[in-house]
């Protein structure tokens, strides 16, 4: 499985930015697909899920300002960001996995993508 992502960039606080996730190769084992997000210094968190039955889950952080989604049919996924803060400013991921439960967890993932920079300023 890859993943690659994109759409990253700068952006104004009170912007918008969204990011998308190409995913390929033996997609049939994958139920889970999440975004995360890395600032410099501090460690990897959860930010949003998606899963096989389209249930959301989003960091407290993010809820009511980002959104995920996904297209099968382009076996995309993406990430609607609103109402940017600074706060926000990251590399952000996406992952890939087969189990669902404790999403935020990045140890539950198999599959990363290399990463898309938001800056927010």
């Amino acid at each position: 499985v890859q993943l690659v992502e994109s759409g990253g960039g700068s952006a104004l606080a009170g912007g918008s930015v969204r990011l998308a996730c190409a995913v390929s190769g033996y997609t049939d084992s994958i139920y889970v697909l999440a975004w995360f997000r890395q600032a410099p210094g501090k460690e990897r968190e959860g930010v949003a899920t998606i899963t096989g039955r389209d249930t959301t889950d989003y960091a407290d952080s993010v809820k009511g300002r980002f959104t995920i989604s996904k297209v099968n049919a382009k076996n995309t996924l993406y990430l609607q960001m609103n109402s940017l803060k600074p706060e926000d400013t990251a590399m952000y991921y996406c992952a890939a996995g087969a189990c669902g439960g404790r999403w935020y967890e990045p140890s539950r993932y198999n599959y990363w993508g290399q990463g898309t920079q938001v800056t927010v300023s």
